[in-house]
C-alpha cells in the first residue's frame, strides 16, 4: 500500500514557491532544511495527520550529489516552463515500507531505490536515473522512512488541513487503474485535462483555499 506522506510544490527558487503559496493560501510557510546530499532545501507546514507540503527546490548554494537530483530539479528549463504553465504543485510523495515489493512493470517509473543521506542513510528515496519525475509526475515518488516517519514536530502548524487532492490527465480511467493497481490509501480525484496537473483544497484559518 502506499500512502500519502507529503505533496510538493517544485519551483524554480524557494522564494517563488513561497510567494506563490501565500497568494494561494494566505499563509508565509517556514523555511525547512537543507538537503545537503542533494543540492535542495526546502519550507514545509503541516496538513493534518501525518501530511505535509513541502515547497522546494535547487539550492544554488548547495553540492552537486554526484548523481540526479529528486523532483526533476536537475531540468530546471522544465521546472520553470511548468512553473509559468501554473504547473507548481507538482506531485506528492508516498511512503511505503514495500519499495522493494513494487512490481517490476511499475518499477521502471518510480526508479532505482536510493538510501539516504549517503554516507549515513536513514531512509530511502526511489528516484529515475535521470531525476524525472515518475510517469511525469501522474505517480508519487516513494519513500520508506525505515520504521522512522517525518516528525510533525519538526514541521510548522499554521491550522491547515489538506481536504482534497485532485489530478487532471488525458487518460483518467487508465491513470485510475494505475493507482488501483498500486493500492492507495488515499485515492485521488482523477478527471480528465489536457495536461497533467494537480490541485489540492487546503482549509486554512482564513477559510477554503485551492492549491495548484
Amino acid at each position: 500500500m502506499l500512502n500519502l506522506d507529503h505533496i510538493t510544490v517544485i519551483a524554480p527558487s524557494l522564494n517563488e514557491g513561497v510567494s506563490h503559496v501565500r497568494e494561494c493560501l494566505d499563509l508565509d510557510i517556514p523555511f525547512g532544511t537543507r538537503h545537503e546530499y542533494m543540492g535542495t532545501h526546502n519550507h514545509r507546514l503541516q496538513l493534518g495527520g501525518r501530511v505535509y507540503l513541502e515547497i522546494v527546490a535547487l539550492d544554488p548554494e548547495g553540492v552537486l550529489p554526484g548523481r540526479a537530483r529528486w523532483f526533476g530539479l536537475d531540468d530546471q528549463e522544465s521546472v520553470r516552463s511548468d512553473w509559468e504553465e501554473g504547473r507548481r504543485l507538482r506531485g506528492w510523495v508516498a511512503n511505503t515500507d514495500r519499495i522493494k515489493s513494487i512490481p517490476r512493470e511499475h518499477r521502471v517509473h518510480f526508479g532505482e531505490e536510493v538510501p539516504l543521506p549517503f554516507d549515513k542513510p536513514s531512509f530511502a528515496f526511489c528516484i529515475p536515473k535521470d531525476g524525472s519525475l515518475p510517469l511525469d509526475g501522474v505517480l508519487p515518488s516513494l519513500i520508506d522512512h525505515r520504521g522512522d516517519p517525518t516528525s510533525m514536530d519538526e514541521i510548522p502548524d499554521l491550522g491547515a488541513q489538506l481536504r482534497s487532492l485532485a489530478l487532471e490527465h488525458p487518460d483518467p480511467v487508465s491513470i485510475a487503474g494505475l493507482y488501483q493497481d498500486l493500492v492507495v490509501d488515499q485515492p485521488l480525484e482523477i478527471a480528465k485535462g489536457p495536461k497533467v496537473r494537480y490541485r489540492a483544497v487546503i482549509e486554512t484559518p482564513s477559510g477554503l483555499k485551492e492549491l495548484t
